[in-house]
């Protein structure tokens, strides 16, 4: 459990009695470990390393701003998936180009106030979207980061409610469509499509679905 611990029958959190935090905030209450994300942030970044990866930390899975505020001195970038999200981030301070908005259904004005924030990527899941993209991008004069979202066709054997990257479910676009906007947008003003988004669903145990699905990208 990391800092988490029990001395003589009784929990701490970093050596604290989690009984005296009771005490003095109340309950119920959520006890956070700062130590243990710094760890786990280190751990991350050792595994990547040979990669000179970026990591990005999930905004939606814990949006405390204290939280956010760590992970950010610790380095991460961000993955969003909403106009809130990227409030919150905003007012932190974290800079534009260290965030990633992704997400399905994201609203006109969303899309807006990414591009002129100057988010680092937009992931886009239809053609659709990325056409809205592209307006926007233009009525703002701004040129964006794009990264279309493939759908790899890969089953991670997890629970099939939380499975994205199977032809089944409705999430991303096919090869042939990645392709064909890569070439469609090519000489676009406003938009550059240089990169790709996937995401498999979870949770996933099996690290060999992992490497299938990066094959396929």
């Amino acid at each position: 459990m990391d800092a988490f611990d029990y001395r003589e029958g009784h929990l701490h959190a970093e050596r604290v009695p989690v009984q005296s935090l009771g005490r003095r905030f109340g309950t119920p209450l959520y006890i956070y470990s700062a130590a243990t994300l710094r760890r786990h942030v280190e751990r991350f970044r050792r595994a990547f390393e040979r990669l000179d990866a970026r990591l990005y930390f999930s905004v939606k899975s814990c949006p405390n701003l204290h939280i956010l505020r760590l992970l950010h001195e610790a380095g991460c970038g961000f993955d969003i998936v909403s106009g809130g999200e990227l409030a919150r981030l905003q007012r932190i301070g974290v800079a534009g180009e260290l965030i990633a908005f992704a997400g399905v259904g994201k609203t006109r004005r969303e899309i807006r106030e990414a591009i002129q924030t100057g988010v680092g990527w937009l992931h886009v899941e239809s053609e659709q979207e990325l056409a809205v993209v592209a307006e926007v991008a233009a009525e703002l004069g701004r040129r964006t980061r794009v990264a279309p979202r493939l759908n790899p066709d890969i089953d991670p054997r997890t629970h099939p409610y939380t499975t994205t990257g199977t032809a089944a479910t409705k999430f991303g676009l096919d090869a042939e469509t990645v392709r064909r906007l890569f070439d469609a947008y090519r000489d676009h003003a406003y938009v550059r499509l240089c990169g790709l988004h996937m995401h498999l669903g979870s949770p996933i145990r099996d690290v060999a679905a992992w490497g299938r699905a990066v094959g396929r990208l």
